[in-house]
């Protein structure tokens, strides 16, 4: 675990490790979302970037006779 310290301004610096791990560049906006008694960072991605993110699933889905 990673522990990183609130500056006086309230901001924090994501470890290197982590920056490269989510391919995180300079710039890029990360939503801030409170859960419980936690912050969580959620990196956005345009929706040029997530364009094909699903290709290849599979759309069958089993239904009830009566919802057909």
């Amino acid at each position: 675990m990673t522990v990183v310290t609130v500056s006086p301004k309230f901001q924090v610096v994501i470890p290197q490790a982590i920056r490269e791990a989510l391919g995180l560049e300079p710039g890029q906006k990360v939503k801030a979302i409170q859960y419980d008694n936690r912050i969580e960072f959620i990196p956005l991605k345009s929706p040029r970037s997530m364009r094909g993110f699903l290709k290849g699933i599979d759309t069958r889905v089993r239904r009830d006779p009566d919802r057909v």
